[in-house]
């Protein structure tokens, strides 16, 4: 049964009484004004309702000023304009304005209750819409804030596969890890110098991180061999940027940082290995890793020399840009400042130090 409660706003006591005794009759709960003025105190109240019908000539505040400053504040109760002047114009004029239909006065009972009935359910309609929007924003945020979690979950499950298969290297190659974090952060910065997208820096961090896991199918006898290695040898190593690959496509989320392990030993002129690349046929990540692993090989000391600056790498850089480097890499590099690498050392050489104390005192 109807219970809507209508404000019937109206100058003539007369024009009020027979409206509201026609709605009543209706079941529809009535409240009267006797002016726009009236009305609009009543609203102010505090007391809420559905639907109001409003006389269009009214003194001091008229139908249609009464319309515009309800509209403002309550969009949601439609309003039934009621008017003797036959004139059409006004009446859709007080639509344009907002009102949702109008009734031209003398109307009959059935006229009005139909008006009425019709403008309660496009406020109906217009309330449950907008809670359907809610209710929708609500569950869009809701699964955002889910997926936000998911993807968080999986980043961090990203980093422990990173993990374990850096892990499982180190066990094979115990020098490749200090190397390894270095390169990656050497890496890293220069693709940030060269503003490459930071999603696409996360796919060459990887690459830089893991380029030689594929060491794990060298024999130790090759890989951990004191002296140089002969011809035969020299090739069975090479072979690691292959292996490196084949063990790193199959991992989804490894398939494009498995394209820079592939080709982190090819040359800007097509000089390296194993498919001869040159120039841009090499991804771009191989093309930075190799500037930066140049840079780490140099300044880090082998069984043969001490380690050298960097100026001294830098030097060594400049040389072979164009052959064995990108120049633009290499322009890249040599425009940032020095210090930065030998702070990069010592941060990367300070987290290792302390997972090592970390993983001693675990095991004591």
């Amino acid at each position: 049964m109807p219970s809507e409660r209508i404000l019937v706003v109206d100058d003539e006591e007369t024009i009020r009484d027979i409206v509201s005794s026609m709605l009543t009759s209706a079941n529809y709960r009535c409240r009267q004004a006797g002016s726009g003025m009236e009305a609009l105190a009543l609203l102010d109240s505090g007391e809420e309702f559905e639907l109001m019908l409003s006389d269009l000539m009214m003194a001091n505040l008229d139908g249609i000023g009464l319309l515009e400053r309800t509209k403002e504040r309550f969009p949601d109760m439609p309003v039934v304009m009621v008017t003797a002047v036959h004139d059409i114009s006004i009446a859709l004029g007080a639509i344009r304005n907002g009102a949702y239909d109008y009734l031209l006065k003398p109307f009959e009972r059935e006229q009005l209750l139909n008006t009425v009935r019709r403008a309660l359910e496009n406020r109906r309609l217009k309330v449950e819409n907008r809670k359907y929007q809610t209710d929708l924003e609500k569950l869009v945020s809701e699964r955002t804030d889910q997926l936000r979690k998911a993807l968080a979950d999986l980043e961090r499950s990203y980093g422990m596969t990173l993990e374990a298969l850096g892990g499982a290297l180190d066990l094979k190659d115990a020098e490749t890890e200090g190397h390894s974090r270095r390169v990656t952060a050497f890496t890293i910065a220069i693709a940030k110098a060269m503003a490459v997208p930071k999603d696409q820096i996360a796919v060459i961090a990887r690459g830089a991180f893991l380029h030689d896991i594929g060491k794990m199918a060298i024999p130790d006898a090759i890989l951990r061999k004191p002296a140089k290695l002969d011809p035969d040898e020299v090739t069975i190593m090479r072979e690691h940027c292959y292996h490196g690959y084949q063990i790193l496509k199959k991992i989804p989320f490894l398939t494009e940082a498995a394209e820079i392990v592939y080709s982190h030993q090819e040359c800007f002129d097509g000089s390296g290995y194993p498919r001869g690349l040159r120039g841009e046929e090499i991804p771009l990540g191989a093309r930075i890793f190799s500037v930066a692993d140049t840079l780490d090989a140099i300044t880090s000391d082998r069984p043969y020399r001490q380690a050298q600056s960097v100026g001294a790498a830098r030097e060594e850089i400049r040389a072979w840009a164009g052959r064995q480097f990108d120049p633009d890499v290499v322009e890249t590099f040599l425009s940032m400042p020095e210090n930065i690498w030998g702070d990069l050392r010592k941060e990367i050489d300070a987290q290792i130090s302390f997972a090592y104390t970390i993983s001693a005192k675990s095991g004591s």
